[in-house]
């Protein structure tokens, strides 16, 4: 095995206004050399990364942090900081007659980061031991130096792919839909972007608790898919629908105990309106409003104290207390093949930013991971 490396890593090129596009990503080469073993009394883990979690939060990290939801995004997610834009150097070097493109980032800028799974290669960490797996907060990067804060081990007798805890094992579908919506048999329950890696998972759990399951997606492929493969009751492409009052009170004509929010704008409108008394929405993300210049208001607000509605946003991490109760919920299900998880894998690190941008344009299918060659 080499015993240094010059590692490739995935960087922001500048901050970016609107939608991300895959020029605004780019994958460099560290200009220095990194020793794969760890310092002695650092008390660091070293990692080689095998797995990242492409997910639609990471596109608020690409704006300015003090321009509206990125700055939001920081201070209330303290795992991450704003990605930071690197300027580039670009070197020419000559290998066996053949003109070699090296591209250095300065030594300053960090790699573009999120959830990814990785193993041990080095330790000085007494908790962590080469050859184990964790997962947690890692740079976009082949191989991470990184400390125990916010790293959790994977009990590999298990027997789940690894890539799983980018997705079906992370607390997000069950903290929303449990531990705020406290579902019970016999409701309806509405889930926007349906088809994504947590959409269609609370489908699939409203479904296991008895529940009338509906859900939007943004392509014929994606509504069959809600139907024939994750079992939802129904299911509609928002695009083709020009009135979503219309179309929910179609679905949903007794009203809406539970929503699970994806998008926010004209789709959390149109539900507000939609909602039962005493109903619940678990506020998990906003995708529709991430890149927009001016974000849309909301004028059905006022029926969240008419209506008596629960509404609360959340983010996984603040259930991590909940992760050994959710495994042994989850597993059994999985084991015996009563969950359907769809998972879109793209493989080496050079397609990340592809793969990355892809995901807030809706052209992925199921949960977009990234696999490091």
């Amino acid at each position: 095995m080499e015993t240094t490396i010059r590692n490739k890593q995935v960087i922001l090129k500048h901050y970016i206004n609107g939608f991300p596009e895959e020029s605004d990503l780019m994958i460099v080469t560290a200009p220095d050399t990194m020793e794969l073993k760890v310092k002695p009394g650092s008390s660091t883990i070293l990692v080689k990364n095998l797995f990242l979690s492409c997910d639609p939060y990471m596109g608020t990290f690409m704006r300015e942090p003090d321009s509206g939801s990125s700055e939001v995004a920081v201070e209330t997610l303290s795992l991450l900081d704003a990605f930071i834009p690197g300027k580039v150097t670009t070197l020419h070097t000559q290998t066996n007659t053949w003109l070699q493109l090296a591209i250095v980032v300065n030594a300053f800028v960090q790699p573009i980061a999120g959830v990814g799974v990785s193993e041990v290669i080095d330790s000085d960490d007494p908790c962590f031991a080469k050859g184990d797996f964790v997962w947690g907060i890692v740079d976009w990067e082949e191989y991470s130096t990184v400390n125990s804060f916010g790293r959790f081990k994977i009990d590999i007798s298990i027997n789940v792919p690894l890539s799983y805890y980018t997705g079906i094992l992370s607390l997000t579908a069950y903290a929303g839909f449990f531990e705020i919506c406290s579902p019970k048999k016999g409701e309806a329950v509405f889930v926007s972007a349906a088809a994504g890696a947590v959409g269609q998972l609370v489908g699939q759990f409203a479904k296991l608790m008895g529940c009338y399951v509906v859900g939007s997606a943004g392509s014929k492929q994606k509504v069959d898919l809600l139907l024939n493969k994750f079992g939802f009751d129904d299911a509609f492409n928002y695009k083709e629908e020009p009135d979503l009052d219309a179309t929910l009170k179609r679905c949903l004509p007794q009203g809406i105990d539970i929503y699970f929010e994806n998008v926010g704008g004209k789709m959390l409108d149109s539900v507000l309106m939609n909602m039962k008394v005493h109903g619940r929405i678990a506020v998990c993300g906003m995708i529709s409003q991430y890149h927009t210049e001016t974000q849309e208001g909301i004028k059905n607000l006022p029926v969240v104290v008419y209506k008596r509605i629960k509404m609360q946003g959340f983010l996984a991490f603040d259930f991590i207390d909940r992760f050994p109760k959710y495994l042994e919920f989850v597993l059994p299900y999985i084991k015996e093949r009563k969950l359907v998880y769809v998972e879109d894998i793209v493989e080496g690190l050079e397609n990340g930013p592809a793969a990355l941008v892809g995901l807030f344009r809706g052209q992925n299918i199921g949960k977009q991971v990234l696999k490091i060659a």
